[in-house]
């Protein structure tokens, strides 16, 4: 279903945000104080305007209320982003997100009604550190402070059994949510499915069982 999204701030992290949505099919209003940055998405985008997102009554004559999402990606200007973030809270609108550039700024923004509050440089740094530390994780997203979702991938030793076999819930308390064999995902796999050679098992659990699942099974 096509939605209509505004997007502000149009740096990476932003621009790489309209240019996704854009490819997904949905509508996006790029918004920028920069007329040059303003101007190189201007063909990207369904609409870009150049505007400073702190002033209240530009936003209300470009119709952003009308917007079924609002990412407010700023870069560095923390000030900015926070009176953004009120201004549209002021709005209702259904949902607001918002780039945190660190912990306090992501303590504000929730405290002030963002629906959804996102620090992707840190983020990006926990799935790497994740990677290094362990060749057979693939991915890792953190759910929670204490939860997360990891893809693995099967080690020799997982190969031929099945996930009965394997008892990994009992043993670990973690969930396998799915199992990637090449181009095929398998949602939900059953206690008798067996585990084939590059299977990427995607598994959820607390984040100490993850890793003891990951020393012992890898």
């Amino acid at each position: 279903m096509k939605k209509q999204f505004a997007v502000i701030g149009l740096g990476r992290f932003g621009g790489s945000i309209c240019k996704t949505l854009i490819e997904l099919g949905h509508e996006v209003l790029a918004i920028d104080t920069s007329e040059h940055k303003v101007s190189q998405f201007a063909n990207i985008v369904t609409q870009a305007v150049q505007l400073d997102s702190t002033d209240e009554i530009a936003l209300r004559e470009i119709g952003i209320r009308n917007f079924d999402h609002v990412i407010v990606a700023i870069g560095d200007n923390i000030q900015a982003s926070i009176l953004t973030t009120l201004i549209l809270k002021e709005f209702e609108l259904p949902f607001i997100t918002v780039k945190a550039q660190n912990d306090y700024h992501e303590k504000v923004l929730s405290k002030i009604g963002a629906t959804k509050v996102i620090h992707p440089e840190r983020d990006m740094g926990v799935r790497i550190a994740h990677n290094l530390i362990s060749e057979n994780v693939l991915d890792f997203i953190e759910l929670s402070p204490d939860y997360s979702l990891v893809e693995i991938k099967a080690s020799e030793k997982m190969v031929g059994k099945s996930l009965l076999q394997l008892n990994i819930r009992a043993k670990y308390g973690c969930n396998i949510m799915a199992i990637k064999t090449g181009e095929e995902l398998n949602i939900s796999p059953r206690a008798e499915d067996v585990i084939e050679p590059n299977d990427i098992l995607v598994v959820i659990g607390a984040n100490k069982d993850i890793s003891k699942f990951e020393e012992n099974e890898g």
